[in-house]
């Protein structure tokens, strides 16, 4: 039985949650780590459905707030985004310990980096870029109102809201200096750009967190940082997970998004199909592409630190000179990227 589920007490709980789940349930682990746990849960039948619940160990709930994620899908499952279905939220601790939810078990691959990238038939990769930016335009285009998210966060001054969080982070978190972080760290302060309007942000859109099957996203996955606020910040992070063949950088291609494998769109034209789409002017995407950079180093040099004075316990077989260096690479990004915007 795998860390993270009582199983007596789940079984008991999905039978009861879940119309016609049989004991005996199998659980598998299918992502771990320091964020949330997911398990995939076969009843009797065959039927599975997810399970997502707090990492162990973990004592700071509202970093990892199941109730908010159940309440994102659920309210979803009405809109063109594909979500899974939400099945239940458990917040009775004598269950499992911490709170869970259940979600439907979508079939297909995740597209983590690639080596599975690889497995999309070239033919296909055109229309699976389309379908992603078109999902996206659809989350963008949600009413959040409408769909009971309107409360979910605070709609404007996303940007400066989220400096300062990150500025905060960096500087209780840093370790050695990096002159490239605090050198843009002042120019995205400085330049930070008008929000007009505000939508749903899901805050990790990338490939890595879709379900594809035959060529189409069937399930996006991962709404744990999802917020509200200025959705060309989306876009931003979308496109640095965006890279081409021509910018693989190193030989260890599980180390590379999956569109470094080739044969997808260009940057430009993923630009090109959400101004189509939304109207939004892109003229300062490469200030929310460096945002993106910046805000991934100051996340990065805080798993530094904590690996660094023992704060995580075991290592993991973390590579910290490999973590440093990918900080560092970060903050170099997004310097460059303001200084050619």
């Amino acid at each position: 039985m795998p860390e993270g589920i009582l199983e007596k007490q789940v079984s008991h709980w999905l039978e009861q949650q879940v119309p016609n789940f049989e004991s005996p349930v199998d659980y598998q682990l299918i992502t771990g780590g320091h964020s949330n746990l997911t398990f995939k849960c076969e009843d009797a039948t065959g039927r599975a459905v997810v399970l997502r619940r707090p990492p162990l160990g973990h004592v700071l709930e509202s970093a990892h707030d199941m109730s908010r994620e159940y309440r994102i899908i659920h309210a979803l499952r009405q809109t063109k985004v594909p979500v899974p279905e939400a099945l239940g939220l458990c917040q009775d601790k004598t269950v499992n310990g911490a709170d869970f939810y259940v979600m439907d078990f979508v079939e297909g691959v995740v597209l983590n980096d690639a080596v599975i990238g690889s497995t999309i038939p070239a033919q296909a990769r055109p229309d699976l870029a389309h379908n992603v930016i078109h999902i996206l335009c659809d989350l963008h285009d949600v009413d959040m109102d409408a769909v009971g998210l309107g409360t979910l966060g605070r709609k404007e001054a996303y940007l400066s809201r989220q400096l300062n969080r990150w500025n905060k982070q960096w500087q209780a978190t840093k370790t050695h200096d990096i002159p490239e972080m605090e050198a843009s760290s002042a120019l995205l302060m400085e330049r930070i750009p008008e929000q007009l309007g505000a939508s749903i942000v899901h805050g990790d859109f990338r490939l890595g967190n879709m379900i594809v099957d035959q060529g189409r996203v069937e399930a996006i996955l991962d709404w744990e940082l999802c917020t509200l606020g200025d959705p060309l910040a989306d876009l931003g992070y979308l496109l640095n997970n965006w890279l081409g063949e021509d910018e693989v950088v190193g030989i260890d291609v599980a180390d590379q998004p999956p569109t470094a494998v080739g044969g997808y769109p260009s940057r430009d034209t993923l630009c090109e199909l959400y101004c189509q789409r939304t109207g939004r002017d892109l003229s300062n995407i490469n200030y929310y592409r460096a945002f993106q950079h910046w805000r991934l180093a100051a996340i990065g040099q805080g798993v530094y630190k904590r690996y660094l004075v023992g704060a995580m316990g075991e290592d993991h077989g973390v590579d910290l000179a490999r973590q440093k260096e990918g900080v560092a690479r970060r903050a170099e990004a997004a310097m460059e990227l303001l200084q050619t915007s």
